[in-house]
């Protein structure tokens, strides 16, 4: 007998598909042999070695490759990016077929970090897996050539909101003196940012940012190389104006996708039918606005988010974050029984926390929001999946 997702009646579940990481597989060679997952995850990776061998000529076996356990590294980013996409289709499957035609209506808004609103776009229909990835696919090459010379920074205050609007001029100013790009690639947070630089740019913004910055802003380097979307880094190769004339004759579905998506791009729903060439186009270059997409979410009033795809980590981590800080913040044993004076104390550590929920209070239902992770859960309950496929959930 199958185990249930664990769906409590009512809930409005949002849909998050990761983006690229150092780690791209996760716990996907574990699941190459589930009885669910098994020939979903076969025919997605195979259609994403035909996509790598038509859009780029490369002949890969992304099957074999995960069986074998070989790792990510910017040699393979460019099947990375296939193989992630595939991954997260084959959740997507999976996932509908654990819902049922009768709790699909569920989902009321899909989101994706980077690489994952491309996956959104696919299952909302506004595109097909070849459509959708073939232009990322003939960006790749280019775009991992630039990251051999890049570094990531994560700029993070401990007290007030950082002003965004000063780091961005910094970082023009940094590059304005002609010793590479600086550029913001996320907004995580009210308190957090990414920035993404070349050469020795992320450490002269670390050198000079006492000069605009409160002391309680810090920086930290990740130890690690990342091609530069969406920052203007990627102009030098051109990235933007590629995808924009490849787009062009790409074809679209035009009307509304099956299901709203909370774009990163713009930080709201954003897909109408008639702006995925140039939404696309934006992704490029344009920062990540996930914090946005974070605060509209409890805004809609989500009570679930159901992460797609080998190990998310950015949108869980972000949503994990936020229920700790609000969480440390409330006082009272029983969640509806915070007080006023819980108010009073939220000014203490976490300025910028107590400026978003003086606008408005839909961050207080951070602590509330469930989150599944539909790789862990697959593990966790393969057994129960032994049974003829006639009797999986929602077949009559």
């Amino acid at each position: 007998m199958q185990t249930a997702l664990p769906l409590a009646s009512g809930q409005r579940i949002a849909i998050g598909f990761r983006g690229y990481n150092i780690s791209n597989v996760g716990k996907t060679r574990e699941l190459l042999d589930h009885p669910l997952l098994r020939d979903r995850l076969r025919e997605r990776l195979r259609q994403a070695d035909q996509i790598c061998r038509e859009a780029i000529g490369l002949e890969v076996n992304l099957w074999q490759r995960i069986a074998a356990g070989i790792p990510s590294s910017l040699e393979t980013y460019s099947e990375d990016l296939a193989m992630i996409i595939a991954i997260e289709l084959a959740h997507w499957d999976a996932l509908l077929e654990l819902l049922g035609a009768e709790e699909k209506h569920r989902i009321r808004v899909l989101t994706g970090y980077s690489l994952g609103e491309v996956a959104a776009i696919i299952v909302s229909g506004m595109m097909t897996y070849e459509q959708a990835v073939g232009p990322v696919l003939e960006l790749s090459k280019d775009a991992a050539v630039l990251a051999s010379d890049i570094t990531m920074g994560i700029v993070f205050s401990r007290g007030p909101t950082l002003d965004t609007e000063l780091i961005r001029e910094k970082c023009e100013d940094i590059t304005s003196r002609g010793a590479g790009i600086l550029a913001i690639s996320t907004y995580l947070s009210p308190n957090t940012v990414l920035l993404m630089g070349e050469g020795q740019t992320v450490d002269t913004f670390k050198e000079e940012m006492d000069e605009i910055l409160p002391k309680s802003v810090h920086l930290r380097k990740n130890p690690h190389r990342w091609p530069p979307l969406h920052t203007p880094i990627v102009l030098k190769k051109h990235l933007r104006d590629r995808a924009a004339i490849r787009l062009q004759t790409t074809p679209c579905r035009d009307s509304l996708p099956d299901f709203p998506i909370l774009s990163c791009v713009t930080g709201d729903i954003a897909y109408n039918g008639n702006n995925t060439r140039s939404l696309m186009t934006d992704w490029v270059d344009h920062p990540q606005l996930l914090w946005d997409c974070v605060h509209a979410m409890f805004q809609m009033g989500i009570d679930q988010v159901i992460h797609l795809g080998p190990e998310p980590n950015i949108l869980p981590a972000t949503l994990t974050r936020l229920a700790d800080n609000v969480k440390a913040q409330l006082d009272q044993p029983n969640w509806y029984g915070y007080g006023l004076r819980t108010f009073s104390r939220i000014t203490a550590d976490r300025q910028w926390l107590a400026k978003m929920i003086s606008r408005d209070a839909a961050l207080l239902r951070a602590p509330l929001l469930r989150q599944v992770f539909l790789e862990d859960w697959l593990v966790e309950h393969r057994n129960a999946w032994e049974t003829p496929p006639d009797s999986l959930p929602g077949k009559t």
